[in-house]
């Protein structure tokens, strides 16, 4: 009896969650209005070089973003007057729960409970509640030459980003929470997770291009330039970077890609 009525409250709470969060993204993707985002930093390795690296981060340094979508959203019709507004909220002062690399279904639905619960008790900052929270994992680039996988809530409007502490890593930075804001609006990834590399057709910038490599630009979903069907690069901006037919249907820019 007692299993049953837990099982019975778990899909109460999960049929809230969802009902929510379908409206909520609902809203997000209708583009009439714009979408308000908020970075919230934080230091993932405690370490001194990183706190200073996010004292020295400003509104303008996520600005980039908010241009390079406004330009894409324009090249495929969408006409609000400025698609997205990036806030920068204080640093978090706590990490949140780490999704495993490879979970289970069960798993999976575990971590993005716990998220959303712990999302909701660290999002004090100041002013109106954004549509998108962004919570950026800093972490310095002298301690570990790569970052754990970044993950954005599918349809759930809020993301969990790992970037590195350095100036250097600006460009590829931007492009990291860039794709993962797109997640939580309902674009998927377009890369092979084993590989990394770009899926043809829909990774790449430009799949009517003969022959198809060397690519001049990156899909955002898929995340690098295919050179070769076995090599692709990190772009090194959003400038060589576009939102592809198959993402701007995800994210309701077109209704069919």
């Amino acid at each position: 009896m007692w299993k049953a009525l837990r099982i019975a409250l778990l899909l109460i709470v999960l049929a809230t969650v969802a009902l929510g969060a379908w409206r909520a993204q609902s809203r997000a993707t209708s583009w009439i209005n714009t979408l308000h985002v908020t970075i919230y930093p934080i230091n993932a390795d405690g370490r001194d070089a990183t706190a200073r690296h996010i004292a020295q981060l400003g509104p303008r340094d996520f600005e980039p973003i908010a241009e390079w979508l406004g330009s894409e959203a324009q090249r495929y019709g969408i006409n609000t007057l400025k698609p997205i507004a990036i806030t920068l909220a204080p640093p978090r002062q706590s990490l949140p729960p780490q999704p495993l690399r490879h979970p289970s279904a069960w798993e999976a639905i575990v971590w993005s409970l716990q998220m959303r619960y712990w999302a909701w008790r660290n999002d004090d900052s100041p002013g109106p509640r954004p549509d998108v929270r962004l919570f950026v994992q800093y972490h310095d680039p002298a301690l570990q030459a790569s970052v754990q996988h970044s993950v954005g809530l599918e349809k759930g409007l809020i993301g969990l980003a790992n970037v590195f502490a350095s100036r250097v890593d600006d460009g590829g930075n931007l492009m990291v929470i860039a794709h993962e804001m797109l997640h939580t609006v309902g674009a998927t990834d377009k890369y092979d997770p084993a590989t990394l590399m770009p899926r043809f057709p829909d990774g790449y910038a430009d799949p009517d291009q003969r022959p198809a490599t060397p690519q001049t630009r990156a899909e955002i979903m898929a995340g690098r330039i295919p050179l070769t069907p076995e090599r692709a690069d990190v772009p090194v901006s959003l400038r060589y970077v576009l939102v592809g037919p198959a993402t701007a249907a995800e994210i309701g820019w077109l209704r069919t890609p």
